[in-house]
């Protein structure tokens, strides 16, 4: 949190608040709380939550192909720029 907001939350409120948006973010849609659950787990302090897994974020995930694909091709252009093959009109 921002230093400047130290003194206008309680860190175990905001520390929950993360775990529950964590909840709601879970890659199998199974394991996400519905939304009148998350709406228990805001209102309650006593409701126990379940540790979060690896949220479903897809930045920086390549598939195998693009794995193969990116170890396999070499960089041709030395301005960082991709090229297309370009056809004629």
């Amino acid at each position: 949190m921002d230093p400047m907001l130290e003194k206008s939350f309680i860190s175990s409120e905001v520390e929950r608040c993360i775990q529950i948006g964590l909840l709601c973010v879970q890659e199998d849609a199974k394991d996400r709380p519905t939304m009148s659950n998350v709406a228990v787990m805001i209102a309650s302090d006593t409701v126990a939550l379940s540790k979060p897994k690896h949220p479903a974020f897809s930045v920086g995930r390549l598939t195998s192909e693009e794995v193969y694909t990116s170890r396999s091709c070499k960089n041709l252009s030395i301005n960082d720029i991709t090229s297309s093959i370009t056809l004629p009109r």
